[in-house]
Protein backbone atom coordinates (compact mmCIF):
# COMPACT_ATOMS: atom_id res chain seq x y z
CA UNK A 1 0.00 0.00 0.00
CA UNK A 2 1.54 3.03 -1.27
CA UNK A 3 1.73 5.98 1.39
CA UNK A 4 -0.29 9.16 0.51
CA UNK A 5 2.46 11.46 -1.10
CA UNK A 6 4.10 8.76 -3.02
CA UNK A 7 0.03 8.24 -4.54
CA UNK A 8 0.09 12.11 -5.24
CA UNK A 9 3.42 12.50 -6.26
CA UNK A 10 3.53 9.65 -8.94
CA UNK A 11 -0.02 9.94 -10.13
CA UNK A 12 0.79 11.02 -13.57
CA UNK A 13 -1.26 11.43 -16.69
CA UNK A 14 -0.47 8.09 -18.78
CA UNK A 15 -0.65 9.25 -22.53
CA UNK A 16 -0.09 5.47 -23.47
CA UNK A 17 -1.25 2.05 -21.69
CA UNK A 18 0.18 -1.70 -22.62
CA UNK A 19 -1.91 -3.20 -24.09
CA UNK A 20 -4.40 -6.39 -23.38
CA UNK A 21 -4.25 -5.73 -19.48
CA UNK A 22 -7.84 -6.35 -17.86
CA UNK A 23 -9.28 -4.24 -15.24
CA UNK A 24 -11.72 -7.05 -13.38
CA UNK A 25 -14.67 -5.81 -11.75
CA UNK A 26 -13.42 -6.95 -8.32
CA UNK A 27 -10.52 -4.07 -8.20
CA UNK A 28 -12.79 -1.26 -10.22
CA UNK A 29 -15.75 -1.90 -7.31
CA UNK A 30 -12.40 -1.61 -4.88
CA UNK A 31 -11.63 1.52 -6.33
CA UNK A 32 -15.11 3.25 -6.18
CA UNK A 33 -15.47 1.94 -2.47
CA UNK A 34 -13.64 4.77 -1.48
CA UNK A 35 -14.20 7.19 -4.36
CA UNK A 36 -18.19 7.13 -2.82
CA UNK A 37 -16.64 9.39 0.00
CA UNK A 38 -15.59 11.90 -2.18
CA UNK A 39 -17.07 15.30 -0.93
CA UNK A 40 -20.25 16.88 -2.77
CA UNK A 41 -22.71 19.54 -2.21
CA UNK A 42 -24.68 19.34 0.38
CA UNK A 43 -23.47 15.41 0.05
CA UNK A 44 -25.96 15.15 -2.67
CA UNK A 45 -23.39 13.13 -4.62
CA UNK A 46 -24.07 14.22 -8.21
CA UNK A 47 -21.61 11.77 -10.01
CA UNK A 48 -22.65 8.68 -12.03
CA UNK A 49 -19.69 6.94 -13.64
CA UNK A 50 -19.60 4.39 -16.80
CA UNK A 51 -16.81 2.16 -17.37
CA UNK A 52 -16.21 1.17 -20.86
CA UNK A 53 -14.80 -2.05 -21.54
CA UNK A 54 -16.22 -3.75 -24.56
CA UNK A 55 -13.43 -3.72 -27.10
CA UNK A 56 -15.97 -2.57 -29.95
CA UNK A 57 -17.21 0.24 -27.77
CA UNK A 58 -14.30 1.29 -26.84
CA UNK A 59 -13.51 1.53 -30.05
CA UNK A 60 -16.34 3.91 -30.40
CA UNK A 61 -15.78 5.94 -27.65
CA UNK A 62 -12.08 6.39 -29.16
CA UNK A 63 -13.77 7.57 -32.55
CA UNK A 64 -16.03 10.45 -30.44
CA UNK A 65 -12.89 11.64 -28.50
CA UNK A 66 -10.48 13.06 -31.61
CA UNK A 67 -9.23 9.05 -32.22
CA UNK A 68 -6.57 9.60 -29.25
CA UNK A 69 -4.34 6.68 -28.79
CA UNK A 70 -4.54 6.07 -25.06
CA UNK A 71 -8.14 4.98 -24.93
CA UNK A 72 -7.36 1.77 -27.70
CA UNK A 73 -4.33 1.05 -25.07
CA UNK A 74 -6.21 1.60 -22.26
CA UNK A 75 -7.57 -1.40 -20.06
CA UNK A 76 -10.70 0.55 -19.91
CA UNK A 77 -12.33 4.32 -20.25
CA UNK A 78 -14.57 5.99 -18.42
CA UNK A 79 -17.26 8.56 -18.41
CA UNK A 80 -17.44 10.48 -15.67
CA UNK A 81 -20.90 12.45 -15.18
CA UNK A 82 -22.97 14.83 -13.04
CA UNK A 83 -26.35 14.73 -12.58
CA UNK A 84 -28.27 18.25 -12.80
CA UNK A 85 -31.12 17.43 -10.85
CA UNK A 86 -28.90 15.83 -7.92
CA UNK A 87 -30.76 18.13 -5.49
CA UNK A 88 -34.26 16.67 -6.39
CA UNK A 89 -33.01 13.43 -4.47
CA UNK A 90 -32.19 15.79 -0.73
CA UNK A 91 -35.04 13.65 1.11
CA UNK A 92 -33.58 10.04 -0.27
CA UNK A 93 -29.58 11.62 0.82
CA UNK A 94 -31.33 12.38 4.52
CA UNK A 95 -33.88 9.62 4.81
CA UNK A 96 -31.46 7.57 6.91
CA UNK A 97 -30.55 10.31 9.29
CA UNK A 98 -34.31 10.60 10.07
CA UNK A 99 -34.54 7.39 10.61
CA UNK A 100 -32.05 6.61 12.85
CA UNK A 101 -32.94 10.07 14.68
CA UNK A 102 -30.21 12.17 14.15
CA UNK A 103 -32.41 14.35 12.76
CA UNK A 104 -35.97 14.76 13.67
CA UNK A 105 -38.63 15.74 10.90
CA UNK A 106 -38.97 19.23 11.20
CA UNK A 107 -35.04 19.07 10.44
CA UNK A 108 -35.35 16.64 7.69
CA UNK A 109 -38.52 19.09 6.13
CA UNK A 110 -36.26 21.98 6.37
CA UNK A 111 -33.12 20.55 4.60
CA UNK A 112 -34.86 18.79 2.17
CA UNK A 113 -36.59 22.24 1.03
CA UNK A 114 -33.72 24.59 1.49
CA UNK A 115 -31.59 22.48 -0.43
CA UNK A 116 -34.17 21.92 -3.59
CA UNK A 117 -34.81 25.94 -3.19
CA UNK A 118 -30.93 26.65 -3.24
CA UNK A 119 -30.70 25.25 -6.41
CA UNK A 120 -33.84 26.32 -8.21
CA UNK A 121 -33.46 29.59 -7.40
CA UNK A 122 -30.07 29.73 -9.19
CA UNK A 123 -31.65 28.23 -12.33
CA UNK A 124 -30.07 26.13 -15.09
CA UNK A 125 -26.57 27.36 -15.53
CA UNK A 126 -25.82 26.85 -11.68
CA UNK A 127 -27.24 23.15 -11.74
CA UNK A 128 -24.79 22.73 -14.61
CA UNK A 129 -22.10 23.63 -13.26
CA UNK A 130 -22.73 22.49 -10.23
CA UNK A 131 -23.02 18.97 -11.87
CA UNK A 132 -19.05 19.84 -13.81
CA UNK A 133 -18.03 20.63 -9.95
CA UNK A 134 -18.78 17.78 -7.93
CA UNK A 135 -17.77 15.15 -10.80
CA UNK A 136 -14.52 16.67 -10.90
CA UNK A 137 -14.04 16.34 -7.25
CA UNK A 138 -15.05 12.94 -7.42
CA UNK A 139 -12.83 12.24 -10.60
CA UNK A 140 -9.69 13.25 -8.90
CA UNK A 141 -10.58 10.93 -6.17
CA UNK A 142 -10.95 8.10 -8.70
CA UNK A 143 -7.78 9.00 -10.20
CA UNK A 144 -5.80 9.15 -6.63
CA UNK A 145 -7.42 5.99 -5.69
CA UNK A 146 -6.82 3.85 -8.66
CA UNK A 147 -2.92 4.51 -8.27
CA UNK A 148 -3.27 3.19 -4.59
CA UNK A 149 -4.37 0.37 -6.05
CA UNK A 150 -1.54 0.08 -8.52
CA UNK A 151 -3.41 1.80 -11.89
CA UNK A 152 -2.92 4.37 -14.30
CA UNK A 153 -5.13 6.42 -15.16
CA UNK A 154 -5.46 10.42 -17.73
CA UNK A 155 -8.36 12.94 -17.67
CA UNK A 156 -9.48 13.47 -21.47
CA UNK A 157 -11.77 16.92 -22.10
CA UNK A 158 -11.05 16.22 -26.03
CA UNK A 159 -14.32 14.58 -27.06
CA UNK A 160 -17.79 15.26 -28.56
CA UNK A 161 -20.07 15.12 -25.61
CA UNK A 162 -23.72 14.90 -27.22
CA UNK A 163 -21.98 12.18 -29.24
CA UNK A 164 -20.71 10.43 -26.17
CA UNK A 165 -23.88 10.58 -24.90
CA UNK A 166 -25.77 8.66 -27.41
CA UNK A 167 -23.61 6.70 -27.90
CA UNK A 168 -23.60 5.38 -23.98
CA UNK A 169 -27.37 5.86 -23.50
CA UNK A 170 -26.89 9.17 -21.22
CA UNK A 171 -29.83 10.24 -19.81
CA UNK A 172 -31.03 14.18 -20.75
CA UNK A 173 -30.28 15.65 -17.16
CA UNK A 174 -26.63 13.92 -16.84
CA UNK A 175 -23.70 16.31 -18.17
CA UNK A 176 -20.52 14.39 -19.05
CA UNK A 177 -17.09 16.25 -17.20
CA UNK A 178 -14.87 14.37 -18.72
CA UNK A 179 -13.64 10.71 -20.24
CA UNK A 180 -10.67 8.87 -17.66
CA UNK A 181 -8.30 6.58 -19.47
CA UNK A 182 -7.23 4.05 -17.06
CA UNK A 183 -4.80 0.66 -17.50
CA UNK A 184 -1.27 0.32 -16.77
CA UNK A 185 1.05 3.21 -18.17
CA UNK A 186 3.43 1.65 -20.92
CA UNK A 187 6.47 4.15 -19.64
CA UNK A 188 8.79 3.36 -22.44
CA UNK A 189 8.41 6.77 -23.92
CA UNK A 190 7.18 8.52 -20.98
CA UNK A 191 8.42 12.20 -20.99
CA UNK A 192 9.40 13.96 -17.99
CA UNK A 193 7.26 15.54 -15.85
CA UNK A 194 6.02 19.20 -17.40
CA UNK A 195 6.81 22.50 -15.02
CA UNK A 196 5.41 22.94 -11.85
CA UNK A 197 5.13 26.57 -10.56
CA UNK A 198 6.69 27.12 -7.32
CA UNK A 199 3.84 27.48 -4.50
CA UNK A 200 4.52 31.16 -4.14
CA UNK A 201 3.38 31.83 -7.64
CA UNK A 202 -0.45 30.30 -7.45
CA UNK A 203 -0.84 30.77 -3.63
CA UNK A 204 -1.95 34.08 -1.52
CA UNK A 205 -2.80 34.41 1.62
CA UNK A 206 -5.96 36.85 2.58
CA UNK A 207 -5.92 38.39 -0.85
CA UNK A 208 -5.01 38.20 -4.39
Amino acid sequence: MKDFVSVVTERRSANKFNKGIAIEDKELNEIFELVKYAPSSFNLQHTHYIVVRDEELKQQVYEAANKQYKIQTASAVILVLGHMDAHLNAAEINEGLLNLGVINKQEFDFTVSSVQQFYEERGEAFKQDEAIRNANLSAMLFMLAAKEKGWDSSPMIGFDPEAIKTLLNVPDRYVPALLIAIGKEDTSSRRIRGYRKPVGEFVSFERF
